[in-house]
């Protein structure tokens, strides 16, 4: 439980730090590019096997993929936590679920139970309920909620098909490849766009790259003591239930009524999609 527990904090602290560096920063690409630096450096530490063969070439293809996910995943949450605070862009990343669910009927056959289809419908019915503002552009900019979802879910469901195909003796590798993946391309946009890393992108790449890599570290060690199906409702929410505390005890943030009631439709449903 010790893990589970260490990896609740690590996730909620990687929000939680980015939005401290929101008055700090200049270029979110700077910071970007050190946290996946940070993330590299430290997959490679933990990295021993090099055995060269198939299951490491697919190790490798899969790995790729899920940095592009990642890096997209990374931006949009953000961009987000810019625009909409820090609770709700934590709310809908942890939302993914919901495509890793999607890839597991449409790929592997799996079938839903009941309690997993009614958090389904609640969940999107939460996602309406958060987007729906009246106004044209109100209405626009809640869609950067429901692109971090997709693309977050993308990342989750490219760590379940791993997980059904994949090695799990080279997942140090996979996550150093994603890494790996992740850092030349956040590097390439933030030179083409003539930002740099200066002292604080490299505090806060630093600051948010330890817990980003450890959340991951700490989940996957807590799946060799409790059973993911306590494990991945209890991670999910207590990590929203942690960012919401912060977000309105600390920074402060407001929300709305109907956002009050989303968010407590996805805790709901989190719980109910893990059954």
């Amino acid at each position: 439980m010790m893990y589970l527990l260490l990896g609740i904090l690590s996730s909620a602290l990687v929000s939680i730090c980015m939005r401290l560096s929101e008055r700090k920063i200049r270029s979110n690409l700077g910071m970007l590019t050190v946290n996946y630096l940070t993330c590299t450096v430290l997959a490679a530490l933990y990295t021993s096997n090099w055995t060269m063969g198939r299951e490491l070439y697919a190790t490798g293809g899969l790995g790729l993929v899920n940095g592009v996910l990642y890096l997209t995943s990374f931006i949009l949450l953000q961009r987000n936590v810019h625009r909409s605070g820090v609770v709700l862009p934590a709310t809908f990343m942890k939302l993914g679920l919901l495509v890793s669910m999607v890839v597991s009927v449409c790929l592997f056959g799996e079938r839903p139970s009941l309690l997993q289809s009614m958090g389904f419908v609640l969940a999107l019915g939460a996602i309406l309920l958060i987007n729906y503002q009246k106004g044209e552009g109100k209405g626009k900019f809640r869609m950067g909620l429901v692109w971090l979802l997709l693309c977050g879910g993308m990342a989750d469901a490219m760590s379940k098909i791993y997980e059904e195909i994949g090695w799990q003796a080279l997942a140090p590798q996979f996550l150093l490849f994603t890494f790996g993946t992740a850092l030349p391309l956040c590097a390439v946009l933030m030179l083409s766009k003539n930002e740099r890393a200066g002292k604080w992108e490299w505090l806060f790449g630093l600051l948010v790259g330890i817990p980003n890599f450890f959340s991951s570290k700490f989940l996957l060690r807590a799946l060799e003591d409790v059973i993911a199906v306590v494990a991945y409702p209890v991670y999910s929410v207590a990590t929203i239930l942690v960012v919401t505390l912060v977000g309105v005890l600390v920074f402060r943030e407001r929300l709305e009524k109907k956002q009050w009631l989303g968010l407590g439709m996805i805790l709901a449903a989190l719980v109910l999609l893990n059954q």
